[in-house]
């Protein structure tokens, strides 16, 4: 919408508070920061929920893989010819083998339930989730035949167990004797503790080498599962197609999607939910935008027929309070985006910050699954509330603009 010189002068002017317009700049304000309220609260919950579900993706997939292979009763014989074969099925990158158990953790007098993680050494070493989150002790220590793990931080706590300290593996797989099947115990140093940012994770992992997995598990040079990453996540399906001739009769295959649908299905759901919901903000305040048009054409109309008497056409009326309107929403736009900023910068000091003053836990990770608020923003998701705030701020202008546009200044100066 392009305006001449004198529609510019009129429609800045109007921007402006007049003698006894207070009220209408006032309604105006208000406006502008409903707007910005609005467009800042859009885009940060988008944000965190995109952040939540990013970091969750992140974390259960660096330790489970994009797809699992898991053999029947829990063994899985001929997993080096599976494995070769699922690396030559076209978009399968990586296949690992993994030793995975539940079983019984004790130690100090505590015991909880763990998971007990076989890894290769150079698989654990080169798996970024485990080593950049190592908190203490050293996890190059974890060798084969070595009786060292690692265990995730929460569970360390729990157990009281930290580096150089022992820790006892209780397993059901015991060896049968005359009087029935005795538990297998086996003590273990802890070399290291790790955090990764998953509740459920940090409370119950415990890593091992593979061999001493296979060992504790008398489970031979068998494994349990193996761990396959595809080059792209979201289109697997084309993969796991391609992967049921090589394992049937031999085990499973379940996608990260399956292995945790409840928990992603439910977190797109609240996604959509809360853009619907939050959108109203944005709705509510472009209202506010209607309101102050309305009084500003009710106290402009002596000045819009006066105009019109010297030239002024119905188009460049309409133009002006297009134009007012408009310019509200976009600097409400405009602030929304350096209020979300910032926000999302300092989103773990404000929940922090909260904690405090209520005395509340807001981010307790038993709940919530991770240990920090996270935050992803999406350029796309940014445009697309961007271009909504505009498209209903645009929508508001229309009535008050007509109002402005039809004015009739033959009525309107009659007695003047």
């Amino acid at each position: 919408m392009i305006l001449n010189r004198y529609e510019r002068t009129i429609a800045k002017r109007y921007l402006l508070p007049g003698k006894g317009e207070g009220f209408i700049f006032l309604v105006a304000a208000i406006s502008l920061g409903a707007v910005a309220l609005g467009v800042a609260a859009l885009i940060i919950v988008m944000s965190v929920m995109n952040g939540f579900r990013a970091e969750l993706f992140d974390k259960i997939v660096g330790l489970n893989g994009h797809a699992v292979i898991q053999g029947y009763d829990g063994r899985l014989a001929d997993w080096q010819q599976v494995a070769a074969q699922a690396k030559r099925v076209p978009g399968v990158t990586g296949a690992l083998p993994l030793v995975e158990q539940q079983l019984m953790a004790s130690a100090n007098g505590r015991a909880t339930g763990a998971i007990v993680r076989g890894m290769r050494v150079e698989d654990l070493r080169s798996n970024p989730t485990i080593v950049n989150n190592v908190k203490s002790g050293d996890i190059r220590l974890l060798t084969p035949g070595s009786r060292r793990v690692a265990i995730g931080t929460r569970l360390a706590d729990a157990l009281g167990v930290y580096p150089g300290g022992e820790i006892s593996l209780l397993s059901l797989e015991g060896r049968a004797t005359p009087i029935g099947t005795v538990p297998r115990i086996v003590s273990y140093t802890v070399a290291a503790t790790f955090e990764v940012g998953v509740y459920d994770y940090d409370n119950a992992f415990v890593v091992m080498s593979m061999e001493d997995a296979q060992n504790l598990l008398m489970l031979g040079n068998d494994v349990g599962i193996v761990e396959l990453e595809v080059a792209e996540p979201d289109k697997i399906e084309n993969q796991l197609a391609a992967l049921q001739p090589i394992v049937q009769g031999r085990g499973a295959v379940v996608d990260w999607r399956s292995m945790n649908s409840a928990l992603f299905e439910a977190l797109e759901v609240e996604r959509v939910a809360m853009f619907v919901v939050l959108s109203l903000i944005i709705l509510v305040a472009v209202f506010n935008i209607l309101s102050s048009l309305i009084m500003l054409v009710r106290a402009k109309t002596r000045d819009i027929a006066i105009l019109r008497t010297m030239g002024a056409s119905r188009r460049g009326m309409l133009k002006i309070f297009v134009t007012v309107g408009v310019t509200i929403g976009s600097l409400g736009i405009v602030l929304g985006l350096i209020l979300g900023a910032i926000f999302l910068f300092f989103r773990q000091a404000v929940v922090n910050a909260i904690q405090v003053l209520t005395g509340q836990n807001l981010w307790d990770p038993s709940v919530r699954f991770l240990s920090e608020l996270p935050s992803k923003t999406d350029p796309l998701e940014v445009a697309a509330i961007v271009v909504l705030a505009l498209v209903l701020a645009f929508l508001a202008t229309l009535y008050p603009a007509w109002k402005a546009a039809s004015t009739d200044p033959v009525q309107v100066l009659r007695y003047e």
